[in-house]
């Protein structure tokens, strides 16, 4: 079973993870882990927090000489800020943000001091989930399976992408401090995030994560919560502030007749068959079907604002205002890195768990007889 999980807070010494299941025989490239860590930590409208680290990861068990073997991956992402806040005498919070997990994870954990729960909640958490997401990356671009993600829409801002192929998009988002392939809808969007900081508020957005040449047949229609598109939905969710997610452009084929939503398939000269379209997002009956793999997720704007919003004060149970916390203006650009790590770590869930094999010899052996 190829599983993970993390640890750690996010002013404590470090975020750890440990992943369970990894065959053995992949060349872990170090590099390509710290580069996809770095993307996260970028992107127009992040806060001072992300002048403080400097993301890298390190590998405390599973590999030898930069290669698997079998075991547990232990990895750490150190926490720079984590010596700032040790000379800090911090009052307690009180005050709970709206639409935080302020309120609700100290009602059920029963803890006073709403600083806690925010140590665990607070999206911090995901630069570890970004460093497994990155090796699942890894195994995937070994079996040619690529993973990207860019930007369609921050603050109403909307990019027009219609022009361009995945590939493209892709291309132009990681030279974007938006991560958005549209140049024009890009500077709209800076602009935007700069309205925002002045008014004290913040901007969520779209951000689109794509799977290519992927084998048809991953995931299941037999068991309700193996199919692939749960998975990625799941998977999708579990991100902070990602409040809904669709496949393909799932909302507005709920508009359409079934004639022009569904993929027709036509034969390719070859004895095998192409389609002209995806509006499935590459998914079928809760398995994959070959096409392109398109996940659209929607992040609302962060709950932690510069300008005060109407609260209470559980000490008091007066009505009060919220206190500032140092937080983003923006943070799509970096939520769409989190969401291609997580896509990453499904796919290549599924993949070894359809293929199997203790090895990447194995994996890829048996891939490459299922693509023949």
């Amino acid at each position: 079973m190829i599983k993970f999980t993390t640890a750690g807070e996010s002013h404590g010494p470090c975020l750890t993870a440990i992943l369970e299941g990894l065959p053995a025989g992949l060349t872990i490239d170090t590099d390509a882990m710290n580069a996809m860590l770095t993307r996260r930590q970028g992107g127009y409208g992040r806060g001072a927090r992300q002048r403080i680290e400097t993301d890298t990861v390190r590998i405390l068990g599973g590999v030898v000489q930069g290669v698997t073997i079998g075991s547990p991956l232990a990895l750490v992402v150190p926490n720079r800020d984590y010596e700032n806040w040790q000379e800090k005498v911090v009052p307690v919070w009180r005050r709970p943000r709206p639409g935080h997990a302020d309120l609700a994870g100290a009602h059920k954990y029963a803890i006073d001091d709403l600083r806690l729960i925010a140590e665990r909640s607070s999206a911090r958490e995901t630069a570890a989930r970004v460093a497994v997401g990155a090796i699942a990356a890894q195994v995937l671009a070994a079996a040619d399976i690529t993973v990207g993600s860019y930007v369609e829409s921050i603050g109403g801002v909307c990019a027009s992408l219609e022009h361009m192929s995945l590939d493209e998009r892709i291309a132009a988002a990681l030279d974007s401090d938006v991560s958005c392939p549209d140049t024009r809808a890009a500077a709209d969007m800076r602009q935007a995030i700069d309205n925002a900081k002045t008014a004290g508020d913040s901007l969520g957005g779209i951000f689109v994560v794509t799977a290519q040449n992927l084998p048809v047949g991953l995931g299941t229609y037999a068991v309700w919560e193996d199919r692939l598109d749960a998975r990625l939905a799941q998977a999708m969710m579990s991100i902070q502030a990602v409040k809904g997610i669709e496949i393909g452009p799932a909302f507005e084929n709920a508009g359409l007749p079934g004639t022009k939503v569904h993929d027709a398939l036509y034969p390719d000269g070859k004895g095998g068959y192409t389609r002209k379209t995806n509006r499935a997002g590459g998914l079928e009956g809760g398995m994959s079907n070959g096409e392109p793999i398109i996940v659209r997720a929607a992040m609302k704007p962060i709950p932690t604002t510069i300008k005060n919003q109407p609260t209470i004060d559980l000490n008091s149970g007066e009505a009060a205002e919220t206190q500032y916390q140092r937080s983003d203006v923006c943070a799509v650009p970096a939520a769409a890195v989190v969401g291609e790590a997580m896509v990453a770590w499904t796919l290549m869930a599924v993949l070894l768990e359809r293929f199997g094999g203790d090895t990447m010899q194995d994996l890829l052996e048996r891939l490459e007889h299922d693509r023949r």
